[in-house]
């Protein structure tokens, strides 16, 4: 005789609010469709996942984001999803105990401040049975540049469906003056990737530039990480991991750079170079150059990312080394994007 399993409620809980996490934000990345592909989507467990002995169940979801997040995240198309799936969103008040508030059997949250992670962290400890997204120290993880890719570097993926890795890169805390000087020492090349070393969602904070030469790197303004610039053919790879999900879009990002020609001279802000490179977006790829990387191997890095960070809602920025098939390279890491 064969028996199915019947999923358990928490099971269920989580699957569908996944599910609803991935579709409703179908325009991530503000790719086109030809540039997207749902590499996984959760198992269903039943014909109908969110519904259990024939009585659809009701999820409570409170959110706690800021308002300009609330307006990217809560779209109209979000919302008919969820209702669909019997998922309710619920504002939850920062100001008051959370423990007087719901009840929830989510609770979704981008927030900051000493206050508001020590009442999640005291709901978190007087409501086990409650889904967290996500645990607030393992988020403080990705708010240093130097930290968030350590667990990259760590891992050194490296199978038959290629390699991943992180750039040279290097930390800066002390005067601009001695840009130039530690550079050299490091042994860092031309041109470099400057990336504010804290990121506490404010735009400074996401505020990237490319340092052409050596002198200009003393007009640089500390702290903040240099990162060696790889030739990527253009395209950037947005990795986009949701529980046990993960969804691939391709971006154009910064064009190559050309050995054999003068570099430049100055700091060029990023705006002006990406707007420069979205010229490009109805123009045809090389193949070589679009080939999403092998499923099988963001699997991987999805898996032990998940597991090493302790998170459940975050993105990869990836990108290929021009030239190779199988060199990758991962610059940066978002929660909850």
């Amino acid at each position: 005789m064969v028996t199915s399993r019947v999923p358990v409620v928490g099971d269920i809980k989580r699957e569908a609010v996944q599910e609803v996490l991935l579709r409703g934000e179908e325009d991530w990345g503000a790719a086109s469709d030809r540039d997207q592909r749902k590499l996984q989507m959760c198992p269903a467990s039943t014909a109908s996942a969110n519904h259990l002995g024939g009585t659809q169940l009701k999820f409570v979801v409170g959110y706690a984001l800021t308002s300009k997040k609330i307006k990217s995240f809560l779209q109209p198309k979000l919302e008919g999803l969820a209702r669909k799936k019997g998922i309710t969103f619920v504002a939850i008040d920062r100001n008051r105990p959370l423990g007087e508030q719901g009840p929830f059997d989510v609770v979704l949250h981008k927030l900051s401040g000493k206050d508001w992670r020590q009442n999640l962290e005291d709901y978190r400890k007087g409501h086990p049975e409650v889904i967290v997204l996500d645990p607030p120290d393992a988020i403080q993880h990705l708010y240093n540049r130097q930290s968030m890719l350590q667990d990259v570097t760590d891992l050194d993926l490296c199978d038959c469906e290629g390699k991943v890795g992180v750039p040279r890169q290097l930390v800066i805390t002390g005067d601009p003056a001695s840009i130039p000087n530690a550079v050299t020492k490091a042994g860092l090349k031309l041109p470099l990737v400057a990336k504010p070393l804290v990121v506490d969602g404010t735009a400074k904070s996401h505020a990237l530039s490319l340092a052409y030469d050596q002198f200009s790197l003393s007009e640089l303004d500390p702290p903040l990480v240099l990162q060696e610039f790889v030739n990527h053919g253009g395209v950037l790879f947005k990795v986009y991991i949701v529980g046990d999900t993960i969804k691939v879009v391709r971006r154009f990002s910064l064009p190559d750079v050309d050995e054999n020609e003068s570099l430049g001279y100055g700091v060029m802000p990023f705006p002006r170079v990406s707007s420069a490179a979205a010229s490009a977006d109805d123009a045809d790829l090389d193949p070589h150059v679009a080939e999403l990387p092998p499923f099988s191997l963001l699997n991987k890095l999805a898996t032990e990312l998940r597991r090493r960070l302790g998170l459940r809602l975050f993105n990869l920025d990836i990108i290929r080394e021009h030239g190779t098939p199988d060199s990758y390279y991962v610059i940066d890491i978002n929660y909850f994007p």
